[in-house]
């Protein structure tokens, strides 16, 4: 779908959502731009992602639709020049109806709609960050809370499917805050690279607006490092706990199989029937073994607890 949007007549946006390669063609034959298609706007390189030609710019960033389709990047083409912006998108972005309202509803140049579009990027990459911030400390809660561990903990089933969901649920988040590393390492690049190269027909209020949203990128940056810190530490001890949890399985097979060694020697002993045994005419003789059999089980147990390993 192509979308023109005018100032006095004058086309200054071009906004090309899910377009075909066809209509792509086509819109680079009617604007007299090279507008990449999506093979090109996909390749992971700088020197494609961020081009400067003949006073004109093309910049590819990948970006995360919001909604359903929200675990799936696309690229976001831009080509800018002095007069037009043409963007090419291939996801309903949630920014952009914002955006072409405040379009229509008052006049915009073309670099002015470029920057109000990557504004909202660095907006958009932010509420991420602090949706994935909030996840983190309820995952984080649910690990390291004593109530909820202690409830947990008397239901080994219980337990074990917490920490497996727990898991499932750090590595999307981790999953997720990747495609915001993606989003903000090609910003962080792109905002100062127009800077420079437009230097000669930007205006010092659109130079001062970059500068600012370079610096949000710079500080959204660092706050993604200590998240991804965040996500791997909680990774760890959600790994840790499942480790604990195995070895206190092991540890209690492994108890209950020394304890059952003395009994089955007694029962087994017992059980030959040899007619030399003097057990076997005592009055108390079945008594006598079933004490053996009880002593074998509580000695070993209580060996476990006076060492303290059960």
């Amino acid at each position: 779908m192509l979308t023109e949007h005018k100032v006095q007549g004058k086309i200054v946006w071009v906004d090309l959502c899910e377009p075909t390669s066809e209509e792509v063609a086509k819109a680079c034959g009617t604007y007299g731009l090279n507008i990449p298609p999506r093979k090109e706007l996909e390749e992971i390189e700088f020197s494609s992602r961020l081009k400067y030609e003949d006073g004109v710019f093309t910049i590819s960033v990948p970006v995360t639709p919001h909604g359903p389709d929200g675990d799936i990047t696309s690229p976001l083409g831009l080509v800018l020049n002095r007069d037009m912006l043409v963007t090419v998108r291939f996801a309903h972005l949630h920014t952009f109806p914002d955006i072409i309202a405040r379009v229509e509803k008052r006049d915009h140049s073309a670099p002015e709609i470029f920057l109000m579009i990557q504004e909202a990027l660095v907006d958009y990459s932010a509420d991420r960050l602090e949706d994935m911030r909030a996840q983190a400390l309820a995952i984080s809660n649910r690990i390291f809370h004593k109530d909820i561990s202690r409830k947990a903990e008397h239901n080994v089933t219980r337990m074990n499917r917490m920490l497996r969901d727990t898991l499932v649920e750090i590595g999307d988040l981790g999953e997720r805050l990747s495609h915001v590393r993606d989003t903000l390492l090609v910003l962080q690049r792109a905002l100062p690279f127009v800077a420079e190269h437009g230097d000669g027909w930007m205006g010092p209020q659109l130079k001062a607006r970059l500068k600012t949203a370079a610096n949000d990128v710079q500080s959204l940056d660092d706050y993604e490092v200590h998240l991804t810190d965040k996500i791997q530490f909680l990774l760890d001890a959600d790994l840790g706990f499942i480790n604990t949890e195995q070895n206190e399985l092991f540890k209690v097979l492994t108890i209950a199989s020394v304890v059952g060694i003395p009994p089955t020697f007694v029962a087994s002993m017992y059980g030959m029937n040899f007619h030399n045994m003097p057990e076997l005419s005592w009055a108390w003789g079945y008594e006598w073994g079933l004490f053996l059999i009880v002593l074998s089980i509580v000695l070993p147990i209580g060996w476990f607890k006076w060492k303290g390993w059960w």
